[in-house]
């Protein structure tokens, strides 16, 4: 399992869609946004535009440990959204979205297969002002920690370079 972090349009997806590359001609995109309105919906248009016919798409927005994905290279765009979707649906229950989200990642890490899982640093930026925001960026910080302790490696992105935080022991 590979994360990749970093802050909005820091190049994550990019850097993940080439690497996916380099490990199979044929990757799978895993999508978990909702098209929550207009804007979002044309933002999802664009990313499909972004991959070629080498790609394979899954979309997804809750129950990834169900997908098919054994021996398989995927990326996962994103865990944003994906939280996002579980926040969203328990009205907010920081509790019940952390159970739930540590136990779908443990059933990916269970999966035969190279997870590139992209992911947004939010705890960098201006801190909310709002409640729920605030929480969402706690949850969002918990997953990410989660995910990073059972890496096999963790990528951070800025302006389009990606950083090695966490390697693999070869």
């Amino acid at each position: 399992m590979i994360l990749i972090t970093g802050g909005a349009r820091s190049g994550k997806s990019r850097y993940a869609q080439e690497l996916a590359l380099q490990y199979s001609g044929s990757p799978v995109y895993v999508a978990t946004a909702r098209a929550w309105d207009d804007e979002f919906k044309q933002r999802i248009r664009i990313h499909r535009q972004d991959r070629d016919e080498r790609w394979r798409s899954m979309e997804e927005q809750r129950h990834l440990s169900g997908l098919p994905l054994d021996g398989e290279v995927a990326v996962i765009d994103c865990v944003t959204l994906w939280i996002t979707n579980f926040f969203a649906d328990t009205r907010a229950d920081v509790n019940a979205c952390l159970e739930t989200c540590r136990r779908e990642i443990d059933g990916l890490a269970n999966k035969d297969a190279l997870l590139i899982l992209i992911s947004n640093e939010l705890g960098m930026g201006m801190h909310a002002d709002t409640e729920a925001g605030r929480k969402f960026t706690d949850l969002q910080g918990w997953i990410n920690q989660y995910i990073a302790g059972i890496a096999d490696e963790v990528i951070f992105m800025v302006s389009g370079i990606p950083l090695t935080i966490k390697n693999a022991p070869k």
